[in-house]
């Protein structure tokens, strides 16, 4: 038999959907499975991007421009001048998915043997678009005592060598909440700048910030224009993840042009995801004002219910839908797996997504899971009495 690519074998498996089986089968029981494993908003879609679908009236579903139709990215730059970010439509590249986004940015920008630094816990997938691109992540852990907070940025220093080629980050971050600081996010400019390094910024929660502190991107950041990929999407912000509509946003004119040649290959981004994503842009801002505080509202009385169970803890996430809670477990991974195969309460279990996923190093996060608070209150307040029962038999 022919052999599988080492690619392939390196590839890891979704610490958030790897578990799907144990999910349906459970199912198939008849037990009902609150999923708090996957960024899947229950939000509704808002209207504007539903009704343009409705009343489609081509005649032919053609290819679109391989960096996207040019209206959607006018109306994009009148979005992102909302946030004080300031680009044109040439800047902009729609991507399928910000997946795609972030796979054609390694692919332009990295040789195979090159390294990228990312600090860690981090969305697991960063790792499988490197091994695509035959890149390496370097890794610098940072810690639940401390929120998550960016690690020392000596610790990213002495990671860096002749391969080194950029850094990653995701603000606000999945799968931990944080929101990087203008302090913290300064010391990854001058990083960067000192050694001439890519910074791929990955900020499609943007929306989601719980604090009075100001949302800082990387496109704000002064003397490195050429430098930052920021990743974007509108699957989060408006609960479109099923339209698959991503974008790629740059300064740096050789690299949109590597990029396009990337785009031109794979011909171009979802048709109809664009027709609806374009339309959200003229969303009210009362569906943002109330989507915020419902998944505030959430927030609050996660982080609060988490940390009433005993030997849970959870810091309090500033940003996304997202939190990592520490558990009072010998192993993570065997006990999210037994919930869904061995465990239901009243009828019920949850499906959590084991944080080790979202860590190289497989000696951390063995004891922590990431929750996604993207169900409403009334199920969320379900799910967490069914953890404290869990909790306590799996401990028996």
């Amino acid at each position: 038999m022919p052999e599988i690519s080492t690619r392939g074998i390196e590839m890891p498996a979704s610490p958030i959907r790897k578990l799907a089986p144990l999910s349906d089968a459970a199912k198939a029981r008849g037990i009902q499975v609150y999923h708090l494993n996957i960024g899947q908003p229950d939000i509704p879609t808002p209207e504007t991007g539903l009704h343009a679908i409705r009343r489609l009236d081509r005649k032919i579903l053609e290819y679109s421009p391989s960096d996207g139709f040019r209206s959607f990215r006018e109306k994009l730059v009148t979005y992102y001048s909302g946030f004080n970010i300031h680009v044109g439509a040439g800047d902009i590249i729609i991507t399928t998915g910000g997946s795609e986004a972030v796979l054609f940015a390694f692919m332009a920008c990295l040789n195979p043997g090159d390294e990228i630094i990312v600090p860690e816990p981090a969305y697991a997938n960063y790792m499988a678009f490197a091994i695509s691109a035959g890149a390496k992540i370097r890794t610098v852990a940072s810690g639940i005592e401390t929120g998550f907070a960016l690690p020392p940025i000596e610790k990213f220093e002495a990671l860096i060598n002749r391969k080194t080629k950029g850094i990653l980050i995701c603000n606000p971050n999945n799968p931990t909440g944080y929101v990087y600081s203008r302090p913290e996010m300064n010391k990854i400019r001058d990083l960067v700048k000192k050694y001439d390094l890519y910074l791929f910024s990955d900020e499609v929660y943007r929306e989601f910030i719980y604090t009075r502190s100001p949302y800082i991107s990387a496109l704000h950041l002064e003397g490195i224009e050429e430098n930052v990929v920021l990743i974007d999407s509108v699957s989060k912000r408006y609960s479109e993840c099923g339209i698959r509509e991503g974008m790629l946003i740059t300064k740096n004119k050789e690299l949109r042009k590597t990029v396009m040649k990337f785009c031109q290959a794979r011909l171009s981004p979802p048709l109809l995801g664009q027709i609806v994503a374009e339309a959200s842009l003229s969303v009210p801002a009362e569906y943002m004002r109330a989507v915020y505080a419902e998944y505030l509202e959430r927030r609050n009385y996660l982080i609060e219910a988490l940390n009433k169970i005993p030997g849970v803890y959870s810091p309090v996430p500033m940003g996304a839908f997202y939190t990592i809670a520490r558990l009072p477990v010998d192993d993570a991974d065997r006990f999210c797996a037994w919930c869904l195969s061995d465990f239901e309460y009243e009828g019920q279990t949850i499906f959590m997504a084991p944080a080790s996923g979202f860590y190289t190093n497989p000696a951390l996060g063995k004891t922590e899971v990431r929750i996604a608070y993207v169900l409403k209150k009334e199920a969320l307040q379900k799910a967490m009495r069914i953890l404290q029962k869990a909790l306590e038999e799996y401990n028996k």
